[in-house]
């Protein structure tokens, strides 16, 4: 187990996300839900106040902080998907409820966490040695909010849209 864990601040509503975020990707639990033992700035005694879970095998702790802090794009989570269906289905779970695409594959859910959901061949296409279909998967993805994979496909093989 590593021993650096990603401490993700909200505002009241930590279990309710960890709980989300688990729902999404396999190898993922809520191992511990912590209450404040007296009240603290986050809240009265008993709440809420540290969920630790496992989010695809990658430990993490949600802590309510007793503030709204704004998350930005400095830190975001990817997830490497297999296929479309998987950017599909991510993207459309993480976009509900007051979430918003941003560009590229990025969103931000409701909470404000920043997520890039990525094909797993994207990183293929742009590390390509071969730097014209490089690019042109590149100028592709720059055109896109949510990732399709088809797309960037026949761009980075130099195939033109039907």
């Amino acid at each position: 187990m590593s021993k650096i864990v990603p401490c993700l601040w909200f505002n009241g509503d930590a279990e309710e996300a960890a709980n989300f975020y688990v729902s999404l990707l396999p190898e993922s639990r809520i191992e511990t839900v912590m209450r404040g033992p007296m009240d603290n700035p986050s809240g009265s005694a008993g709440a809420v106040l540290v969920v630790e879970f496992t989010l695809a095998g990658q430990r993490f702790m949600a802590l309510n902080g007793g503030m709204k802090v704004e998350h930005t794009d400095a830190v975001s989570f990817k997830i490497g998907c297999e296929d479309q269906a998987e950017v599909d289905r991510l993207w459309d779970a993480l976009c509900a409820d007051g979430g918003a695409p941003v560009q590229c594959g990025w969103l931000r859910d409701r909470w404000g966490m920043r997520w890039q959901i990525v094909p797993n061949a994207m990183m293929r296409y742009l590390g390509d040695a071969d730097r014209a279909a490089a690019q042109r998967a590149m100028a592709a993805m720059m055109k896109m909010d949510k990732l399709d994979l088809d797309v960037l496909r026949r761009a980075y093989e130099g195939v033109s849209a039907a």
